[in-house]
């Protein structure tokens, strides 16, 4: 057995922690509620988390914060719309309540799901730490990524990006229409808990200038109202 599968070694890919914190009593009662009257196998418990933690939360890069609890899975459900890390995290903390391993990857990423708007805002069509999970099942590690929800990929004329518990689900390669559409330029690297400070710093080494900006409005922005308004 590889040592990375070791039962002690995996045990910390399911432990509760203040970032994945499956432990919270809200977040608890979000899981059964997503799982109740399904049958005892993994997979398709992990595939109804997928799709509710996809959908059920509006994706949103510009409510990006420094504060880590809004990097949490309880923060996530709290909030009702974030971007790709706190979804990703989300869906491991779910999985991992329900015994499956996971642990947080992070890349960099071009021509992501995006608006002129967006890509005016950051100075850069390329994405830092855009985030996915990845779950321990049937013997591998399988990707996912829940991050953009059914509205929004439809406003973009994007399929929805789905997951079988089987195979990787990292990106919508191709629009409708059979554009390119997104690429993985750059590996973060996984991480059994999320790395706050390596994030921020590279959130501000990609986008210093938005650390600089005094915009009150930036919380009310969304990809859904920049599509609305274009």
């Amino acid at each position: 057995m590889p040592p990375e599968t070791g039962r002690y070694t995996m045990d910390r890919y399911l432990q509760p922690t203040a970032f994945f914190d499956y432990d919270r009593p809200s977040v608890k009662a979000w899981i059964d509620q997503q799982i109740e009257g399904l049958p005892a196998d993994p997979i398709e418990q992990v595939k109804a988390l997928y799709l509710a933690v996809r959908d059920s939360i509006s994706y949103n890069p510009y409510v990006f914060q420094t504060d880590p609890r809004t990097l949490s899975a309880s923060y996530a459900l709290e909030s009702g719309e974030t971007y790709c890390i706190p979804k990703a995290v989300l869906l491991g903390a779910a999985a991992r309540s329900i015994g499956i391993p996971s642990r947080l990857g992070l890349a960099d990423v071009r021509n992501h799901l995006s608006s002129p708007k967006l890509i005016e805002w950051l100075r850069s069509d390329i994405f830092r730490m855009h985030g996915f999970i990845e779950l321990y099942l049937n013997g591998r590690w399988v990707k996912a990524t829940p991050a953009f929800n059914r509205q929004l990929c439809e406003m973009m004329k994007v399929e929805p990006l789905e997951f079988d518990g089987l195979n990787d689900s990292i990106f919508q390669e191709y629009t409708e229409s059979g554009e390119a559409h997104m690429e993985y330029i750059n590996d973060h690297g996984v991480f059994d808990d999320v790395p706050h400070q390596f994030i921020v710093d590279g959130v501000r080494s990609a986008y210093g200038h938005l650390f600089e900006e005094d915009d009150a409005n930036t919380s009310e922005r969304s990809l859904e109202q920049d599509m609305k308004s274009a």
